[in-house]
């Protein structure tokens, strides 16, 4: 298996856009990468809040993690950030147009919930992660603003689905049908493998190595998280056709009061009342919440206090929060250091990775997630699974937890000072939790993977022996219905017996007119005698119509539009 690895930095950045859909084929491989410092000050300015001068701070004092890797486009590599929030790609290089590539008159702006990009659609031959792509659609940006610039990305690679991409959308309007998707392309390129993508966001840690990788991997399963195979999935929101890789979240839980949504909160026409709507966002090093829930994190920390100017909490660094969130009916814990990060300016203060700010309502999602979330699992998003008809199902997500809460606290403490919490459990909705003291080995893994993989052909040699059972036994049964059937045919009529038969006396034959003779009359003539008859009932024998074997046919899964 091929891993690629991350540079991985710190970086306050989400992404979003819109298009049409297209079908998604499939497959396999992946990469490694490298850690990266900001290359400066003045390129790492972002704002959390309202957009307000006052509401904005330097980036270069958060240490936390963005995530890059190399695509190799026209001949050349440039390191892009790879964003599940998103689905173009643009490449801001050196000189405009880059090299190698072909270069349209249709110029293009793509606008992110942080920053933009401009410049005209381009085409060139793109690989990435050793996959060929012969003609990708992309926009040779000419000028550029977003905070993922100033950590030595060239660009951002979407990896959402097509109908979230504003390229294929300007050109599809063009009457064009080649400007999907970076993954599309790259599925369409190797059918015969999975169409699924993975993270592993590993985090960095305050005086070690700045060397943090990660990995992503596409339409392939790390064997260390193969685990998430028998994880339930989690379907997007909306299940059929979304846009982005939106999610129902059912619960915040904070050192063990759980929290639901109220009814109504949700903004997304259509959702449930009591769900929220998250996007799970690689792209975002943060998490961008409503403020009330934001709140519930941290209000209650002594010396905690929210920053109105800057618009983010700031938190005593010894405070340890211990707190997870329930997707899909599964509840996921977070590592405390993800929640409360260090600033690099000063090792004393941290801030909230959990921003308050309210997305408004032209978005289709009421939070967004990143990877102060997405560091403590294994993710893997599936653009949906093939039938045996070639049919597409419908996207989802399934996550993995990889955080042991225990652990994590004596990891939190190691850093942080003071004693672990042990002991840690989490209950969220109907009683669901999650057990820190349980693990599923690798070994229990894969046994379980082998078991899903041959249970359908043990089930059918099961099935195949019932079936056997029961037209042996309904053979059986006719040929002893039969056989009865034959002894009642043969069997004789019943009579009476006793010591002294009874005497049986000759008929009188009778005509009218006709005397009878003298030697013809019996004592008692004028009595008609009567030869007793048999009264024995006869049994009935019944015989069963075979019964009628019907096949019904596999009803088909519904239809789905092609990604």
């Amino acid at each position: 298996m091929k891993v690629l690895s991350f540079l991985s930095l710190a970086l306050l950045y989400a992404a979003s856009t819109s298009a049409n859909r297209i079908r998604i084929k499939q497959v396999h491989t992946t990469r490694h990468i490298e850690r990266r410092e900001p290359q400066s000050s003045s390129d790492s300015q972002t704002s959390v809040g309202s957009g307000d001068k006052d509401s904005s701070f330097s980036l270069n004092s958060v240490h936390d993690l963005i995530y890059l890797a190399d695509i190799n486009v026209g001949g050349i590599d440039y390191a892009v950030q790879l964003d599940t929030g998103s689905s173009d790609l643009f490449i801001k290089g050196e000189t405009h147009p880059l090299p190698n590539t072909t270069t349209t008159e249709l110029s293009h702006n793509l606008t992110y919930a942080i920053g933009w990009a401009n410049g005209n659609v381009a085409y060139a031959p793109v690989e990435f992660l050793n996959i060929s792509i012969p003609n990708q659609a992309f926009v040779d940006a000419q000028t550029a603003n977003n905070p993922a610039l100033g950590y030595g990305a060239d660009g951002i690679a979407g990896l959402g689905f097509t109908r979230l991409s504003s390229i294929d959308h300007a050109l599809s309007s063009a009457g064009s049908s080649t400007g999907r998707s970076l993954l599309y392309n790259l599925f369409e390129a190797n059918p015969s493998e999975p169409n699924f993508i993975t993270f592993a966001l590993h985090r960095s840690t305050q005086g070690e190595d700045n060397d943090v990788e990660g990995s992503f991997t596409i339409g392939e399963i790390e064997e260390e998280y193969v685990a998430i195979t028998g994880n339930q999935l989690i379907p997007t929101w909306p299940i059929q056709n979304p846009y982005r890789w939106n999610v129902l979240l059912d619960a915040l839980i904070v050192n063990s009061v759980t929290s639901t949504i109220t009814p109504g909160k949700t903004r997304v026409q259509g959702a449930p009342s009591n769900k929220a709507v998250v996007l799970l966002d690689s792209g975002s090093s943060y998490t961008y919440a409503p403020a009330d829930f934001v709140e519930l994190i941290y209000g209650n920390i002594t010396g905690a206090s929210l920053d109105t100017a800057a618009g983010y909490w700031r938190v005593p660094c010894d405070q340890e929060i211990n707190m997870a969130i329930q997707l899909g009916g599964q509840v996921f814990p977070l590592h405390p250091l993800d929640v409360a990060p260090r600033t690099l300016t000063d090792s004393s203060k941290c801030i909230g990775s959990f921003v308050p700010q309210s997305l408004g309502d032209d978005w289709d999602f009421d939070w967004l997630i990143g990877d102060n979330f997405l560091r403590s699992v294994y993710s893997m998003y599936d653009f949906g699974d093939f039938d045996s008809e070639g049919k597409m199902g419908n996207p989802y997500v399934k996550l993995l937890s990889i955080i042991d809460p225990d652990a994590a606290s004596v990891e939190f403490h190691k850093q942080r000072g003071g004693t672990p919490r042990t002991g840690i459990t989490y209950v969220g909705l109907d009683g669901i939790s999650v057990d820190p003291t349980f693990f599923i080995s690798n070994d229990i893994s894969q046994s379980l993977d082998m078991i899903g993989k041959w249970m359908p052909a043990v089930l059918a040699v099961v099935g195949f022996n019932a079936l056997l059972i029961c037209v042996g036994s309904i053979v059986w049964l006719v040929l002893c219905i039969r056989k009865r059937r034959r002894r009642a045919l043969a069997r004789h009529p019943r009579a009476r017996t006793g010591a002294t038969p009874l005497p049986l006396n000759p008929i009188n034959s009778y005509i009218a007119g006709v005397p009878q003779s003298a030697g013809n009359q019996s004592p008692a003539s004028s009595v008609h005698h009567y030869e007793p008859v048999s009264m024995a009932l006869t049994e009935d024998t019944f015989v069963p119509p075979s019964p009628a074997f019907r096949k019904e046919s596999q009803s088909d899964r519904p239809k789905s539009a092609a990604y």
